[in-house]
């Protein structure tokens, strides 16, 4: 955004409270990250393009948030913005289904594309035309940002959560003491010619070519990227690895001894 204003010429500052002297209109604020200080609010009104639908995941990570919790439909809210975290009223609301693959990458484009349509629509007539706006109705819930605690797999949990977090883009785990990351996977049963489904369901972590085990089912490890690698599809990594039978992935390392998870 930044170098298509400077592109037209427009004025950029980093700085939040240059614009109560910027003669603006009304602000717009998307995935900003930060409360915006009263006396800014009190100068200038301000709409925010937030990506859930509120009151549900106010907060700063609401799209990977509704991925964890296996929530079947999320949004976009244009809201207007008060001292309060996503507290604002609403003066628009679209819900965006999410499939059973979204990544966070994939569901947050085609949320940016409901909202950047929403904006440009209820914008067109200028500040005016917004439109009327109604209180949030409902329980809230808050989009916490994601930790990197979280995005390591834990192996006794259910193949169906795992799945959710592969789909964030960051999840990891180790072997061997280096460090894994699982780029994509599938539940359950792998497809043809990846790899054979292992005769008995192994336990939490344990490694069966492309399959693992978990709290409840199989990961099938599809695409991964080896510490000090190029990513590669996991079944070239496990024929490559030639890891020993009975290796449980999610061990660490402390000084230099190996322990399990």
């Amino acid at each position: 955004m930044k170098r298509a204003a400077t592109e037209l010429g427009l004025p950029v500052s980093e700085r939040v409270a240059d614009v109560v002297d910027a003669g603006v209109e009304l602000g717009v604020v998307v995935a900003f990250g930060r409360l915006i200080r009263p006396p800014v609010l009190a100068a200038v009104p301000m709409v925010n393009l937030h990506f859930s639908l509120l009151p549900r995941w106010r907060g700063a990570a609401p799209v990977e948030r509704a991925i964890l919790a296996g929530d079947p439909v999320t949004g976009v809210c244009l809201m207007a913005l008060e001292e309060g975290l996503d507290t604002g009223p609403v003066y628009e609301r679209a819900e965006v289904p999410i499939a059973g693959d979204d990544t966070v990458s994939s569901l947050r484009d085609r949320l940016v594309e409901v909202g950047t349509g929403m904006l440009v629509r209820r914008l067109a007539g200028g500040p005016a035309g917004l439109g009327t706006r109604v209180p949030q109705e409902g329980e809230p819930t808050y989009a916490a940002k994601i930790s990197p605690d979280e995005l390591r797999l834990d192996w006794a949990r259910p193949a169906v959560e795992l799945d959710r977090v592969v789909r964030l883009e960051g999840a990891f785990t180790t072997v061997g003491g280096r460090r894994l990351r699982v780029l994509a996977a599938r539940v359950g049963t792998p497809s043809a010619g990846v790899s054979d489904p292992p005769a008995v369901v192994p336990g939490p972590g344990a490694l069966e070519g492309t399959i693992v085990g978990t709290g409840a089912g199989t990961l099938e490890l599809v695409r991964v990227q080896p510490e000090g690698r190029a990513a590669m599809p996991a079944a070239d990594w496990a024929r490559g690895a030639r890891l020993p039978a009975g290796t449980v992935l999610g061990d660490t390392v402390l000084g230099d001894t190996v322990l399990g998870s």
